[in-house]
């Protein structure tokens, strides 16, 4: 899966109330949020075929409960589309159908179009074969739609999201244009006032979608923290960009403590085994590889090939 699709999935499963109030917000006002909700990932690709879970789209299944007349749980289907498929409309419909037949629980699906032809929304899937008809819609949401002004005036967090979006399709590989765009937004989110979660979220998303070569995200890191703005705890490149920096000047004992937190923030508890390894080791060369590793992979499993551990 690629980096920004693994951005959405994760700062949609992070942020999902925000998510649904800023795409959905006639579905998230009947929301029963003091009930909580629950992701269903892993149900979603049980019913998927062989195929597709080989292509690893990018989609949520979230499970919420809904007050209209009486109390009920309900299935929300989100898939994120950043590239052109005709066989799109198709596969929700096929999702929708043994979604229905697994839980027997009403539906709604939402698709996010993150591509940037500006004409591709597919909404629904039509079928029909000697009198018999079938037709399945599903609600779309364009990222290219949406009104800048609009987005920078949203006080929900998916509209810093959904501009980061944009800027990334504006900027393609222009360094000069993705630093201008990472700056402006980086700004206007320190500013906003959003609680804690909100603020790792959206940075880890607009970090990875505006992502910038080592030179200049270095420049844009310094100019922030003359600015008294101090790197974000998050694993994000700022996290980076500081550990390393502490890494050079602190001691051995500082360094094991910046892979081992490195690692815990990307993956949970730490196994004892592998911190006893950590905090034996004694070469600074090694512990900086291994930050730079924790950092990079993609789960415990790959850190200890890589690593040798």
């Amino acid at each position: 899966m690629a980096v920004e699709d693994e951005l959405w999935k994760e700062t949609i499963g992070g942020l999902f109330p925000q998510f649904l109030s800023f795409f959905a917000p006639d579905l998230a006002k009947d929301v029963l949020w003091h009930r909580g909700y629950e992701l269903l990932d892993s149900e979603l690709h049980q019913i998927a075929s062989e195929s597709e879970e080989t292509t690893r789209y990018v989609d949520r299944l979230v499970k919420v409960w809904l007050r209209d007349g009486e109390e009920r749980w309900i299935l929300v289907h989100v898939e994120v589309q950043g590239y052109r498929d005709p066989e799109f409309p198709k596969r929700m419909f096929t999702y929708f159908y043994r979604l229905w037949d697994k839980f027997g629980r009403d539906i709604i699906s939402l698709v996010v179009f993150s591509d940037p032809l500006r004409a591709y929304k597919p909404g629904r899937f039509f079928w029909e074969f000697y009198g018999c008809r079938l037709e399945y819609r599903y609600r779309t949401y364009k990222v290219l739609d949406y009104n800048d002004k609009e987005l920078e005036k949203s006080d929900n967090p998916f509209g810093l999201v959904v501009l980061a979006a944009k800027r990334s399709l504006e900027a393609g590989e222009d360094e000069a244009r993705k630093y201008r765009f990472k700056r402006e937004l980086l700004k206007m989110l320190l500013e906003r006032g959003y609680d804690r979660d909100e603020v790792r979220h959206v940075f880890r998303f607009l970090d990875g979608m505006l992502k910038l070569d080592r030179e200049k995200e270095r420049l844009l890191y310094e100019e922030f923290h003359r600015e008294g703005v101090k790197a974000m705890p998050y694993v994000t490149s700022w996290e980076r960009i500081a550990m390393e920096k502490g890494m050079e000047k602190g001691s051995l004992e500082e360094a094991r403590e910046m892979v081992l937190e490195a690692l815990e923030e990307r993956f949970g508890v730490v196994p004892p085994d592998l911190e006893e390894v950590i905090r034996g080791r004694e070469d600074r060369d090694v512990l900086r590889k291994w930050l730079r590793l924790a950092i990079r992979v993609g789960n415990l499993e790959e850190f200890r090939k890589e690593a040798g551990v």
